[in-house]
């Protein structure tokens, strides 16, 4: 498996290529498109993948906006926690559970709180959290109860995740599991989620 990163100098956020670059079945998947390049085009079409999945974290624009010109170049199937969002050749997520995408085994967990549909994927050792979590802080929510919601539902499904456990945000750096149990400033002791 080879993870690709690209940065939306738009609105700053990540969107990631996943690669399956087994011979017996060159597939690939994209997560979170908030832009596609044609550098993003070229890598897929260059490493001979086939683009069957595309995983959504949630649906805010700056990172879906390049959903609509994936779907006039490849035919994947995208999966969402939005029907919105999934439209046609979709599979609407709910609840966690586990997925096969490109060859790939796809955890999935639903953790809202930023937004209704967030969700994060786990493939291997990798977290895809979107605006979950981010190096150092969580996403932004609007009331007190999203943010205590979305304080609970990390430490119930990221943060039971390993130590080494790679976090792959919507924006930002990545992070580990163990980094951000130790110094997310959001999920201290003394952060407004415990006061």
């Amino acid at each position: 498996m080879k993870i690709y990163f690209h940065l939306c100098l738009q609105e700053f956020t990540n969107c990631y290529i996943v690669a399956n670059d087994d011979p017996n079945v060159m597939e690939a998947l994209i997560i979170d498109p908030g832009k596609i390049s044609a550098e993003m085009i070229k890598q897929i079409e260059r490493g001979g993948y086939k683009l069957t999945g595309v995983l959504i974290t949630h649906n805010h624009t700056n990172h879906v906006r390049g959903l609509a010109t994936l779907r006039k170049i490849y035919t994947p199937f995208v999966y969402a926690a939005d029907y919105e969002v999934a439209g046609a050749k979709a599979i609407v997520l709910r609840g966690d559970g586990i997925l096969k995408v490109a060859g790939l085994d796809v955890m999935y967990y639903s953790v809202p709180g930023h937004s209704a549909d967030s969700m994060v994927f786990k493939i291997g050792d990798v977290l895809f959290t979107g605006d979950t979590i981010t190096s150092g802080i969580i996403g932004e929510t609007w009331s007190k109860y999203s943010r205590r919601m979305l304080c609970n539902k990390i430490q119930e499904k990221i943060f039971s995740q390993s130590d080494q456990t790679i976090i792959m945000p919507g924006h930002g750096p990545p992070t580990t599991v163990e980094a951000e149990r130790q110094f997310n400033l959001d999920l201290s002791e003394n952060s407004p989620q415990f006061i």
